[in-house]
């Protein structure tokens, strides 16, 4: 199973902690490079778990250099930021409120937001705000979420799954960069597959159910990864897709959520929906399928389906073909 890979946060929401502990094999963040406020920037707990081999921390410019060196990457990035640059300001955009630690992006980048005025250094005695930049929440949101996805699609160290718990970083990071220059997706809708523990449950419980139902917990998972990487490959036939994998998916979900009540944790349904981009042979040419005999197949396994529009990925890979949107919306399991 993949890294989740959360953005634009240094430190990821506990729910989404969680979410990563429970269905994959680890979590991951962006962090600043400098060493000192990369300290101050993560929690105790992500210490923790960075012992336990469960969190990795990317420093992009260090071991992470393509995604900044790469010079399609950089043009995209930056015509996107010249042509934010260049709209009349929206009010949201003239109030630079969010904060952003100037080494999780790179001196090209820095020096490009500067030139445009989409940011401003922030100048203060205390260390960690010495090294940050003010920026809008749109420009922020820009950054992360493209630079997120192209490390996912980037890097050959790991499985990077790019995952969010804010609608308009996920909105931003996957849209497409002009009317008309997009290429079809599917967005499924996961939340009745993969319940979660509820708000405030220690994370050494959650720990400890990984360790004990490890099985229901790895086959769940992987049944469900099998799903959206046949939905990519096949996506002409998706509904040969659902009905290959009904027995399996609901045979998964049934074994974890014995697991989720022998374990006597309490557990909510949250929003999960990940956007599954489709092979890139098939980007030029797609034609979207009826939905209405694979919505019933969907929902008899326990999740909804439906088609979007995604900025195309220039060098996808098949090991990094999806981006999750986690959201607050819950229901008792």
């Amino acid at each position: 199973m993949p890294t989740l890979l959360y953005y634009p946060l240094v430190r990821p929401p506990q729910e989404v902690l969680h979410q990563a502990l429970l269905y994959w094999d680890d979590i991951a963040s962006l962090v600043p490079k400098d060493r000192e406020v990369y300290e101050d920037a993560i929690s105790e707990e992500l210490k923790d778990l960075k012992e336990r081999g469960l969190y990795h921390p990317i420093a992009l410019g260090t071991q992470f250099r393509q995604p900044l060196d790469d010079s399609l990457h950089l043009e995209v990035l930056t015509r996107e930021l010249r042509e934010l640059a260049a709209r009349p300001p929206s009010p949201q955009a003239l109030v630079m409120d969010a904060f952003l630690f100037r080494s999780k992006l790179g001196h090209l980048l820095e020096e490009e937001v500067l030139r445009l005025g989409l940011g401003r250094r922030l100048e203060s005695s205390d260390r960690r705000r010495g090294a940050g930049l003010a920026v809008s929440r749109e420009v922020r949101l820009l950054l992360l979420g493209t630079l997120a996805t192209q490390v996912a699609l980037t890097t050959d160290t790991r499985a990077y799954t790019p995952y969010t718990d804010q609608r308009s970083a996920h909105e931003t990071s996957l849209r497409p960069m002009a009317p008309g220059f997009g290429v079809a997706a599917w967005r499924v809708e996961l939340s009745r597959l993969l319940p979660m523990p509820v708000p405030g449950t220690p994370t050494s419980e959650v720990l400890a159910f990984r360790e004990r139902y490890a099985a229901e917990r790895e086959r769940l998972m992987g049944a469900t990864q099998t799903m959206l990487c046949d939905l990519r490959r096949e996506w002409e036939h998706p509904a040969d897709v659902l009905e290959r994998m009904r027995i399996g998916l609901n045979q998964a979900r049934e074994d974890y959520q014995a697991a989720a009540r022998a374990s006597r944790m309490a557990w909510v349904q949250r929003s999960i929906s990940v956007t599954v981009g489709v092979a890139t042979a098939a980007a030029g040419a797609l034609v979207v399928p009826d939905l209405a005999w694979v919505a019933g197949i969907a929902g008899g396994i326990g999740f909804n389906i439906a088609t979007r529009e995604v900025r195309p990925l220039f060098r996808a890979r098949s090991e990094h073909p999806f981006s999750y949107l986690h959201q607050v919306d819950r229901e008792l399991a």
